[in-house]
């Protein structure tokens, strides 16, 4: 039933012989695989894939059989070649990660570089990704655009030296991170952008989802208050926060609260309240909050 309804709304379009497809598959909610992927995997020759377990697990409770080929990070560049030679047959093969859109941080970029190069052609079939679904919860109104870094290198040393060079900026950052190693990656975040900002998705789309705005320096409380949040894959996305509190300009619903409690309360607590809201810096808010309470002030006859 389901697969005659993806039948019917996908197969107006033309889907060539000879052609590789990049299929996204859902992060952890079946539900997530769109009409469109469903009669691609009918429809191909042969399902490259991370991994045939896991591939063949999903096709099985889709209720579709295909011929799976292994192609991952170990053997990406050799497979790569044989995918190419099924292309050049005439064969259609789709290409599956083990979970949302191949070759964003999954294998699949080589295989896609080689089908190119061999003049053949690559379409991708829009899905479930976990950094655009972080990113679409985070509410980072003040990010100009975003930088994906993924998972972080496995040493120390390398790891703040890439979290030094990407934080801090005008954008907002997304980073992947195993449950083994989450405490460490809020003990760094507190190291580098100690007044920063971040949105943490644990276990995106399943079950048990979790997703949590707070401060950088909330992290390891937030962890520690559940045993179950240090499980499951993570997606965090660090607010935007500009290098120079010169630069800092609040939203204007936030001015206007800022302006509206130093009515009502001491500067110092005005500026942290907003500052802990906003994820800047308290002295930028201090100087703020101070000017609006001056502002305020009726002049001196």
């Amino acid at each position: 039933m389901l697969l005659q309804a993806a039948h019917q709304v996908a197969a107006s379009q033309q889907y060539p012989k000879g052609t590789l497809y990049l299929v996204a598959t859902p992060i952890g909610n079946m539900a997530d695989m769109s009409l469109r992927a469903l009669h691609v995997l009918s429809l191909v020759d042969v399902v490259a894939c991370e991994d045939t377990r896991v591939t063949g697990g999903l096709l099985r409770h889709l209720g579709i059989d295909k011929k799976l080929v292994a192609l991952h990070q170990h053997n990406e560049m050799a497979s790569a070649q044989g995918i190419v030679s099924l292309l050049q047959e005439g064969l259609r093969v789709a290409y599956v990660s083990d979970a949302g859109t191949p070759a964003v941080s999954d294998p699949g970029a080589h295989l896609v570089a080689a089908v190119q190069a061999a003049g053949l052609v690559a379409v991708p079939l829009p899905g479930a990704s976990s950094v655009t679904t972080a990113l679409s919860v985070a509410g980072d109104a003040q990010a100009n655009g975003f930088r994906f870094v993924g998972f972080l290198p496995s040493k120390g040393a390398a790891r703040l030296t890439v979290l030094r060079g990407v934080l801090g900026h005008d954008h907002s950052v997304v980073l992947f991170e195993a449950p083994h190693r989450i405490e460490t990656l809020s003990a760094e975040l507190l190291d580098v952008l100690p007044l920063g900002r971040i949105t943490v998705c644990r276990e995106l789309t399943k079950q048990f989802e979790d997703i949590a705005t707070m401060a950088v320096a909330a992290l390891p409380a937030w962890l520690q208050a559940n045993a179950h949040r240090q499980r499951g894959e993570f997606v965090v996305v660090v607010h935007a926060q500009p290098k120079t509190e010169d630069a800092l300009t609040l939203p204007p619903a936030m001015d206007a609260i800022l302006q509206e409690l130093v009515r009502h309360v001491p500067v110092k607590l005005a500026a942290g309240l907003v500052a802990d809201a906003a994820g800047w810096p308290r002295k930028a808010l201090y100087e703020m909050a101070l000017q609006h309470r001056q502002a305020d002030e009726p002049e001196a006859p």
